[in-house]
């Protein structure tokens, strides 16, 4: 039963490292500062290993005992989360939603905790009050070095000596967005793991680093290019306000050991940078009407599932939560597939409408 849920914890740390680590060099990528995507990746993948590896243990810990107590993570709850987790995540993808997969952790975990009447209610607060706020200081920080950049620009001219100043610090900032993933993105797989003591910090850690880095590597591909394709219209020096930005807010809510959705802070610091060219747009406001759905139905979703999983089959047998875990997985590994093949025809579509 322990390596099962092993097992499941680790695919689930590919999954994440296919659907969000990835995206996190598609700045530097698109921008042009890594022009292999397979160099873009290893990239991706090392800062990742090194931010869970050194960095990835307060939030871990807050996954493991800062939400619910550590003394309910039993071997059945664990799977439980994990099986709710997933399942929201391929449902939403087979509904087209986009989910963050921090956000959902949390609700799976939540879930658990409102069912066993045993939860941080305190903790739960900051944590949605911060998937608020940091966005938002995203968004603003954006907008400030976008306007700085203008100015510069205005009264600039940008020399091959300044482009490649610009390409290395992009490649960088790029590195530490792989990085604050790994801080804060790994605990959603092994954070429960950890806290019902079978893994130790450092063992979780440095395995669903491992794991997270591995599926950026294996199944990231496609990510990353239709994130890099889509974010070409920025300059070096706007990937380089994007990135940083968003690596050093998720950097500093993990020291904090505060799991934060990722991509929707990297996307309030795309909308602040386009708003300082060209003013608020009407597509910002459709991404930002998209955000807030997602940060709502997110943890939701996946909190009614493992609440009512919990209820289900709190006093089942362990084989029917093994049977329902692995035919979940077997749906969410073909759901995977068929998005896969949608995105790629969504790109295939966008480039020819260009």
């Amino acid at each position: 039963m322990t390596t099962f849920v092993i097992i499941v914890a680790l695919f689930f740390a590919m999954n994440i490292g296919a659907s969000g680590a990835a995206a996190s060099m598609g700045v530097a990528y698109g921008a042009g500062a890594i022009k292999n995507r397979y160099t873009a990746l290893g990239v991706c993948a090392i800062g990742i290993v090194a931010g869970a590896t050194f960095g990835g243990g307060n939030v871990i810990k807050t996954m493991g005992s800062g939400i619910i107590p550590s003394s309910v993570l039993s071997l059945k709850v664990i799977l439980i989360i994990f099986i709710a987790a997933t399942t929201a995540l391929f449902l939403a993808n087979m509904m087209g939603i986009p989910l963050s997969t921090s956000e959902v952790t949390v609700g799976s975990v939540v879930g658990v905790g409102i069912a066993y009447r045993a939860l941080f209610f305190q903790n739960i607060l900051v944590i949605m009050l911060l998937w608020i706020i940091i966005p938002v200081i995203a968004f603003v920080a954006a907008l400030v070095v976008g306007k700085g950049l203008a100015v510069i620009r205005r009264h600039c001219k940008l020399t091959s000596q300044w482009k490649k100043i610009l390409t290395i610090v992009l490649i960088l900032a790029g590195f530490l967005e792989a990085f604050s993933a790994g801080m804060n993105n790994v605990a959603n797989a092994v954070g429960p793991l950890v806290g019902a003591g079978v893994l130790s910090l450092s063992h979780g850690a440095l395995l669903g680093g491992a794991f997270v880095a591995l599926g950026a590597l294996v199944f990231g591909k496609r990510v990353l290019e239709t994130n890099g394709y889509r974010i070409t219209r920025f300059s070096l020096g706007e990937g380089c306000a994007i990135s940083s930005t968003s690596a050093g807010l998720v950097i500093g809510a993990s020291l904090f050991g505060i799991p934060v959705p990722l991509t929707q802070i990297t996307t309030s610091s795309i909308i602040g940078i386009g708003t300082a060219k060209d003013g608020f747009q009407l597509w910002q406001k459709d991404v930002i009407t998209r955000m807030l759905k997602v940060w709502a139905v997110s943890p939701v979703f996946s909190l009614v599932i493992s609440y009512s999983m919990i209820k289900l089959f709190l006093e089942s047998d362990l084989y029917t939560l093994i049977a329902i875990g692995s035919v979940i997985l077997a749906t969410v590994g073909s759901g995977s597939l068929i998005r896969s093949i949608r995105t790629q025809k969504r790109t295939l579509q966008e480039k020819e409408s260009l």
